[in-house]
């Protein structure tokens, strides 16, 4: 790694956890297309240094939700539980069966389009939808084990999937967030152990960019930090569209990709 791809990845860092992190996103999925388009990170060493980025990025969000004392609680606990041993799964997927990207941009379009969409508008006129009930325990606890599937294939974090999923089913953001990240963090690391562990066996490319990936997630700490400190001073409503911004945002750029 050169100093300006250096530079480029830790400013990008800064960025994208600083707007991502009040809304329990790691910023991870942003950075997939910096890493393959503009940084020239090969597949599938792209998904371990993006594993790897919210590595060392995620304790700077997390240790200001724990000084504002939102970091601990059973939803926390229960997307751990599910996302841990999905990563692990989802690593071994990459390595050996390889998925195809295009199958999973047209997956994440068609689920986070939507439903980006409808949780702005609901959040613009909350009187237009019923508010629906919680998921059961046993329901967030498998949702976290997919979701830790698809983001030890992809590398992408949990939150940008959980997050508006679980505020779409009547969860407040700032219960969210810290819990989304906090399954994030724990979920990349075991991912990045996990790859690190098959490069031995498949090869140098799946072994993460590590100059790299600590670079970004180096601004990704100091991003995800100060955004976390902001939370707390925005509106539920802000968050919410935040949320469902990101979420379309996220939905309509694999849309893009998938089209091409």
């Amino acid at each position: 790694m050169d100093w300006s791809a250096g530079g480029l990845g830790f400013a990008a860092g800064v960025v994208i956890a600083f707007v991502t992190a009040p809304v329990g996103v790691s910023g991870a999925v942003f950075l997939l297309p910096v890493q393959l388009s503009v940084l020239g990170v090969p597949s599938p060493a792209v998904t371990p240094t993006n594993l790897l980025y919210n590595v060392v990025a995620g304790p700077g969000a997390l240790l200001r939700y724990r000084r504002d004392g939102l970091l601990y609680g059973p939803l926390a606990r229960r997307l751990v539980a599910g996302s841990v041993p999905g990563v692990v799964v989802g690593a071994v997927v990459r390595v050996f069966a390889v998925p195809g990207a295009g199958v999973f941009r047209v997956l994440v379009a068609v689920l986070l389009l939507p439903l980006g969409a409808w949780l702005a508008v609901r959040t613009l006129r909350p009187g237009a939808a019923r508010s629906p009930a919680e998921p059961s325990p046993r329901a967030v606890t498998g949702l976290a084990l997919v979701v830790g599937a698809v983001g030890g294939i992809y590398g992408i974090g949990g939150g940008s999937l959980l997050g508006p999923i679980l505020v779409g089913r009547g969860m407040s953001v700032a219960r969210v967030a810290p819990a989304a990240l906090a399954a994030t963090f724990l979920t990349s690391l075991v991912g990045a152990g996990t790859y690190a562990l098959l490069a031995f066996t498949g090869g140098e490319d799946i072994a993460p960019d590590w100059s790299l990936g600590v670079a970004c997630g180096l601004g990704g700490l100091i991003g995800g930090y100060c955004g976390a400190r902001v939370q707390v001073h925005v509106p539920e409503k802000a968050l919410r569209l935040l949320l469902g911004g990101l979420a379309a945002a996220v939905g309509a750029f694999y849309a893009a990709q998938a089209a091409g």
